[in-house]
This record gives structure tokens, C-alpha cells and sequence, in this order.
């Protein structure tokens, strides 16, 4: 594994968000950036072109637990996503229904569908059901529906699905499952087969490969309607050229994650630990997880709600300590609103701010020793300039 960077100037705490490009990758595009050929050409160039594309497939496949067939390449998770749900709707016509969880990204949580009924699966707001799908809600409404989209790990929260369960329940109903995985490559055991999904989606450059590349994994028997028009290049679901060398470095990125993923597991809770440690030593912080329920926390993700600031008070004075992070989802056109997510867990947004910290491969131990040196001083300030706004 390759070093992490220094920064000395500032701390990177948004891979939720984006993840920096690893050298694996970046190495590995270099190799063939300059290379001319059309995969889908049949001249030597293409051919060429065509042998790294399927390398590239090869391997991912490999590193996920499922068979080359079975890996689309798309321009990024919200693509995949959209092709998963679109398609599983469009191939199964008899089935009125469609459903989703109520803490989905942007990308699934807003598709809208004439003529087919959307169900939103609520989430627990207390105890070892926080922020969790019920199994036995989606027994209840899958065999009504074409698929069943279930967000593996939240990018706001961390919070972990029972996918095992959930896509037992989908399948009793004889529903397709897919899940957004987006967040979980990096840091989740994978096995496509073996988790029995129909569908799974996720994109490059949160796991340290380039921006613009995405897959969507689709079991054999999962026949998708292509959702646009073309050349079918992907599977006949996905049109348009593949841009050979972000799948490459997306496989190169996708091997060196994985490869890391146990030690990193181990690193992830001890630097949770220290951030929550530092947060709880402050009056009326809390974090917004499920730390205590086995499997049910994704640890490089920690949001914390602070009561009495507001979320973009808290982002601009981590900013100027030398902090990035976020209070959210990054996919909503820079616009600061409400968290559909926060407001199904029941958080009450109009009286705490929220921040997300979320670190990865090229996090290193003075990132997190700054953060939890900032963090009484930029509550505090917070805290303050609410207190303003509201004329206290």
C-alpha cells in the first residue's frame, strides 16, 4: 500500500464525498492514457484497446465475487443506480410496485415512475433498528414490486443495512433486489454471488479511483430495459463508448482497496473512537450511528449532530481551521437544505447542526489529531453565531 500524502496545510475529511486519486490508478492510466483505439473497433488499436477493457472487467469481477459477464461499466454510481431501477421497472411491466428505502441517495430517493406506485420503506428511529429497513417491511411489499433498492451503507450516517436479510425478504416475494454500494467497497466484505443480489451499483472515485467511471453488477437472469438509446456497447443496458482507462484505473484502485480493507477496518474504529471520544468531552454533541450493534456501523463514516449551531457555521469554521468536511450528501448541486435522511431517523434539524467527518486511504493520524483539537473551539464558535441569528 502506498503512503499517504502529507498535508500539512490542511485535512481531508469528505471521502464520502470523494476520495483522492490513488497512484495505484493513477500509475495504471498513465500506462495507457496515450493509447488510440475504439474497444468496440476491430482493427489492431481496437482489439488492443478492447484486450484492457476486458483485463480491466476481469478483475473487478475477481474482486467482487462475480463473473465478468456480469459487470457494466457506466459513467458513476448515480448512472448505475438509475439503470438498476429504471431497468428492473421497465423489464418487469406485471408488477405494479417499485420500492425504496426512506434514507437513499439523491440518485435513487428521487426517481419518479408514471403509472407505477413508489413504496418508501421506513427506518427505525431508536434503538438496534436505528436508521435500519425492517426485513419483514419488505416481505410485506415485495411481491408487488420489480425491485427493491436498499442502500447498503449510508453516505451521511455510515449506518449499515441488513442486507442478508433484506435481500432474503425481496427474494421471498419474488422481487429483485439492488443495492446502492457505493459506500461499501472499500470497506465491506464483498460477494456478489454469495450475497444472492440481483443488482449492485457503485462508482470509482470513492474508493480512490478516477471521477467518471462507475459499474453496475447485474446477475445473468437480471434482463434489463436499456433506459436510453445506442449502440448497447455494455450488455445492451448501457449505450456510448467505455472510456477504457478509467475502468483500468478503476480496477487498479478497486485491487489496492481491497487488498487493504481488513488492516484499514481495525484503523477506521480506532480513529472513530478518538473523534467520538473528543466530541463527548463537549456539552449536547451527539453522534448520529450505531455503534453499538453488531455490524451495523460503517466506522470511517461518523456524522455528529451539535445542538444549538447551525451545519454551515460548523463547515465554514472547520474549513478554516484546515478541515474538509460536509454536512451531507455532495450530490445535491451545492445547495444546503434539510437532510431527507436526518428527517427519517426522526432528528429534529431546526435545532442542531450536523457535521460529517469521513476519512480513508490517504487519512493519516495527524488528520484526526487536528480535527479533535478543533472541535472546542469551532463548537463553540458555532454555537455562538447561532445564537445570533436567533437573537439570543
Amino acid at each position: 500500500m502506498d503512503q499517504p500524502r502529507a498535508r500539512d496545510d490542511r485535512s481531508y475529511l469528505d471521502h464520502a464525498a470523494s476520495s483522492p486519486l490513488r497512484p495505484e490508478a493513477a500509475r495504471a492510466m498513465t500506462e495507457v492514457w496515450a493509447m488510440a483505439g475504439n474497444p468496440s473497433s476491430r482493427h489492431g488499436s481496437g482489439r488492443a484497446a478492447k484486450g484492457l477493457l476486458e483485463d480491466a472487467r476481469e478483475s473487478i469481477a475477481e474482486d467482487l465475487g462475480a463473473d465478468p459477464a456480469e459487470v457494466i461499466f457506466t459513467s458513476g454510481g448515480t448512472e448505475a443506480a438509475t439503470l438498476a431501477v429504471l431497468g428492473s421497472i421497465g423489464a418487469r411491466p406485471e408488477r405494479p410496485a417499485y420500492a425504496v428505502s426512506a434514507v437513499e441517495h439523491p440518485a435513487i430517493d428521487g426517481i419518479a415512475v408514471p403509472y407505477r406506485e413508489r413504496i418508501e420503506l421506513p427506518v427505525g428511529q431508536g434503538g438496534a433498528g436505528f436508521g435500519r429497513v425492517d426485513p419483514i417491511a419488505v416481505a410485506d411489499v415485495a411481491p408487488r414490486c420489480s425491485v427493491v433498492s436498499v442502500q447498503w451503507v449510508n453516505n451521511e450516517t455510515g449506518i449499515v443495512q441488513p442486507l442478508t436479510d433484506v435481500v432474503a425478504a425481496a427474494h421471498e416475494g419474488g422481487a429483485w433486489i439492488h443495492t446502492d454500494a457505493v459506500q461499501a467497497l472499500d470497506t465491506m466484505p464483498v460477494d456478489f454471488a454469495a450475497l444472492g443480489l440481483d443488482l449492485l451499483s457503485a462508482s470509482a472515485h470513492k474508493f480512490g479511483g478516477p471521477v467518471g467511471v462507475g459499474i453496475l453488477l447485474a446477475r445473468r437472469e437480471a434482463e434489463l430495459v436499456p433506459v436510453g438509446a445506442g449502440g448497447g456497447q455494455e450488455r445492451r443496458v448501457r449505450s456510448g463508448t467505455v472510456p477504457m482507462a478509467l475502468a483500468v484505473g478503476m480496477a487498479a484502485a478497486l485491487r489496492a482497496a481491497r487488498a487493504e480493507r481488513e488492516q484499514r477496518h481495525e484503523r477506521d474504529r480506532r480513529w472513530r473512537a478518538q473523534i467520538i471520544e473528543a466530541a463527548q468531552r463537549l456539552p449536547e454533541v451527539e453522534v448520529r450511528g450505531l455503534d453499538g450493534v453488531d455490524g451495523g456501523q460503517q466506522p470511517s463514516i461518523l456524522n455528529l449532530g451539535i445542538l444549538g449551531a447551525k451545519s454551515e457555521d460548523l463547515l465554514v469554521l472547520l474549513d478554516r481551521a484546515g478541515i474538509d468536511s460536509s454536512a451531507g450528501a455532495a450530490c445535491q448541486a451545492g445547495v444546503q437544505r434539510d437532510s431527507h435522511v436526518l428527517a427519517a431517523l426522526g432528528i429534529d434539524q431546526a435545532r442542531s447542526g450536523s457535521v460529517r467527518l469521513s476519512w480513508g486511504w490517504s487519512t493519516g493520524q495527524a488528520d484526526i489529531d487536528r480535527v479533535c483539537a478543533a472541535l472546542p473551539d469551532v463548537v463553540a464558535k458555532a454555537r455562538a453565531a447561532g445564537a445570533k441569528k436567533v437573537g439570543f
